[in-house]
């Protein structure tokens, strides 16, 4: 089972506040954690949503909005995409996880990636060959 962390943002994340060195050893070293026990398949963090867009879709019609966004407490500030065996063990991993927002309340959610098999019969033999062939071509690119 995959397993998106999301950690998310807050007032200096969303000013660009960079981490200090003690969070950054300290996430350095859970990271390390997660890729010693090979459950960690990705980790990043995000720029602020003032770098970024929304693109809202209605029929047809496609909107850019350019960031900042007001919502703080919707927004992304990084995230981590593990693999274990259930739920439970994503949330002790994460139980694990230093304090990303130190001296402040944080949150990071915890959201299962959908499987091929959770599609069922409208994902047919043909749509499977198409994600393994992109999955392949996405893996030469890195």
């Amino acid at each position: 089972m995959r397993f998106m962390l999301l950690v998310k943002a807050d007032r200096n994340s969303e000013a660009g506040a960079l981490p200090d060195q003690k969070l950054l050893t300290d996430m350095g070293k859970y990271n390390d954690e997660l890729v010693k026990a090979g459950v960690m398949l990705v980790g990043e963090g995000l720029q602020p949503s003032s770098k970024g867009s929304r693109v809202k879709f209605s029929g047809a019609k496609r909107t850019v909005t350019d960031g900042p966004f007001a919502e703080t407490k919707e927004l992304i500030a990084g995230f981590w995409l593990i693999q274990v065996k259930s739920k439970d063990e994503a949330i002790e991993w994460v139980k694990r996880a230093p304090n990303p927002m130190p001296g402040t309340e944080s949150e990071i959610e915890i959201r299962q990636v959908f499987e091929a098999e959770d599609f069922g019969p409208e994902f047919t033999p043909e749509l499977r060959e198409q994600e393994e062939r992109q999955r392949a071509e996405m893996g030469k690119k890195r």
